[in-house]
C-alpha cells in the first residue's frame, strides 16, 4: 500500500472513488440527485485546482497500481493553524482492510508536517457509520456545523483528537499477525527514514510493548539494537539511535 499526494491524473479515479463511496453509504438519506450535486459540487472541472492550492492537502491510497482511497484536507488559520479532514473516502470493496485507519493516520501526520497544531474532522450527523470511524480511531465529538449539498443544507459533526491517559492522541487499531491479535498504538510514533514507526503491544490495555509496526510497508519484522535503532527487514526503513531521536510530532 502506497499513500502519497495526489496529481492530476488521479482526478478521475478519486472522482470515481467518491462517486462509489457516497452512493453506498449517503443514499439512506440522501436522495440521488443530490448525491450527483454533492459530485459535482467537490469532484466536477474545478477540483483538479484543490490539488495546486496551497492550503489544501489530497492524499491518495494506491494499491497495486490501482487507487483506492483518498482524503481530502485543508489547512486555516494564520497564527493558530487547524488541519481539517474534510472527506475521507474508501472504494467499497476495501473497507475492512485496514486501509481507512492508515489513511487518517498518514493524513494526520502530513498535516502536523505542513504545521497544523490541532486536527478536525468532519463527516455528516446521518453518516453512522463514518461518525463511528472517527470515534473509534481517537477522535471525540467538539462540535456541529452546517453543509450546503446542492440546495439543501445538512448537518456536519466536527471532531477532534481524545487522549488516552493524557498521552496523547488515543488513535489505536487491531492488527492480526500469525494469527495473534495485537494492537497498534498510532499516537505512539517514532521517526523513520521513510515512514514512522507505532508502537504494537499485546494487549488492549497496553501493558507491555511487543513490537513495532513499519508504518511503511505495514510489517513488525523487524531489529531493534541497545542504542534504540530500528530497521524494518523487510523495506529498510529506518530509525535512528535513541540518544539523537527528535519527537515525531
Amino acid at each position: 500500500m502506497d499513500i502519497r499526494e495526489a496529481t492530476e491524473s488521479d482526478v478521475d479515479a478519486i472522482r470515481s472513488i467518491a462517486s462509489q463511496s457516497l452512493r453506498s453509504t449517503y443514499t439512506d438519506f440522501l436522495d440521488e440527485d443530490t448525491v450527483d450535486d454533492a459530485i459535482e459540487q467537490w469532484y466536477g472541472e474545478s477540483f483538479a485546482e484543490e490539488l495546486v492550492d496551497d492550503h489544501s492537502l489530497v492524499l491518495v491510497v494506491e494499491r497495486d497500481g490501482e487507487i483506492v482511497a483518498f482524503s481530502q484536507s485543508d489547512l486555516i488559520g494564520q497564527q493558530h493553524r487547524t488541519g481539517r479532514i474534510l472527506w475521507l473516502h474508501v472504494d467499497p470493496d476495501q473497507r475492512g482492510s485496514g486501509t481507512g485507519v492508515r489513511l487518517l493516520v498518514r493524513t494526520r501526520e502530513k498535516l502536523l508536517q505542513e504545521g497544523a497544531e490541532r486536527i478536525h474532522c468532519f463527516v455528516l450527523e446521518d453518516n453512522e457509520g463514518g461518525n463511528e470511524f472517527y470515534r473509534e480511531h481517537g477522535f471525540e465529538q467538539a462540535g456541529q456545523r452546517e453543509v450546503d449539498i446542492g440546495e439543501e443544507t445538512f448537518v456536519e459533526n466536527v471532531y477532534a483528537e481524545s487522549e488516552i491517559d493524557g498521552e496523547g492522541w488515543g488513535a489505536t487499531d487491531e492488527l492480526e499477525v500469525d494469527g495473534q491479535r495485537l494492537y497498534v498504538s498510532y499516537g505512539e510514533a517514532a521517526r523513520g527514514s521513510k515512514s514512522p514507526f507505532y508502537t504494537v503491544y499485546e494487549t488492549a490495555d497496553r501493558d507491555e510493548r511487543y513490537a513495532w509496526l513499519c508504518g511503511h510497508c505495514d510489517s513488525i519484522d523487524n531489529a531493534m539494537d541497545a542504542m534504540g535503532r530500528i530497521e524494518c527487514n523487510t523495506c529498510g526503513n529506518r530509525r535512528k539511535a535513541t540518544r539523537w531521536d527528535a519527537s515525531y510530532l
